[in-house]
């Protein structure tokens, strides 16, 4: 198995962006982070783009992708590296179209391979399975189990990203059991010593396993 699992941090569903920024700034110079993304819930665009303004530059200043989730016009006006789109979003195929062939777009697949097929097949730079366990973050109607992602990885080359209720202390299955990334959103942000001792203890979690 692959040992090389990231850190894909997932910010809150609100929150206040120059607060925030010194969050997020602690977070990335504290260990290995590969991307993050930004997912507001019930905001409109100039919010979004208000967010995208002060969090992009503290992203892609230290050389981590800064992904929107489902807005791909707004992601490509505002120079993110990319988008995630889920299966109610805007189609894969279109969310291509507006953002060009080099940006990242990553789909929600939930606990389906056949979703994942699909999304694999039409490109999708990566797949999105969960929720692993309990979250609090968003309600959970699917539940993916980690032998999902070892099918994964024996059928295709496409990174697979597992998403939900993630901890340093329950995420080794998934990275002994292929996950390419672990998306992690409270267990970071809600994290008792803060979000750099956070990314730590995942990134010591996950070179353990």
């Amino acid at each position: 198995m692959k040992a090389d699992c990231r850190l894909y941090l997932v910010t809150p569903p609100a929150l206040e962006p120059a607060a925030f920024a010194i969050q997020l700034a602690a977070a990335l110079d504290a260990g290995d982070v590969a991307c993050v993304q930004l997912r507001l819930k019930d905001v409109d665009d100039d919010t979004v783009r208000r967010a995208i303004d002060v969090l992009r530059p503290v992203a892609q200043s230290r050389e981590v992708a800064f992904i929107l989730n489902d807005h791909p016009r707004l992601a490509r006006e505002t120079g993110c590296d990319g988008v995630h789109v889920g299966q109610t979003d805007t189609p894969y195929r279109e969310t291509r179209k507006i953002m060009g062939a080099d940006a990242i777009v990553g789909v929600t697949c939930h606990d389906s391979r056949h979703l994942a097929m699909v999304a694999g097949e039409d490109g999708a730079d990566y797949v999105a399975f969960g929720a692993f366990f309990p979250t609090g973050t968003k309600e959970t109607e699917h539940r993916a189990t980690p032998d999902l992602l070892t099918w994964w990885q024996e059928m295709m080359e496409i990174p697979c990203v597992a998403i939900g209720g993630i901890t340093p202390d329950n995420c080794g299955d998934l990275v002994r059991a292929g996950a390419d990334f672990l998306a992690v959103v409270s267990s970071v942000w809600h994290h008792p010593e803060g979000p750099g001792a956070a990314v730590r203890a995942f990134n010591k979690a996950i070179a353990e396993a």
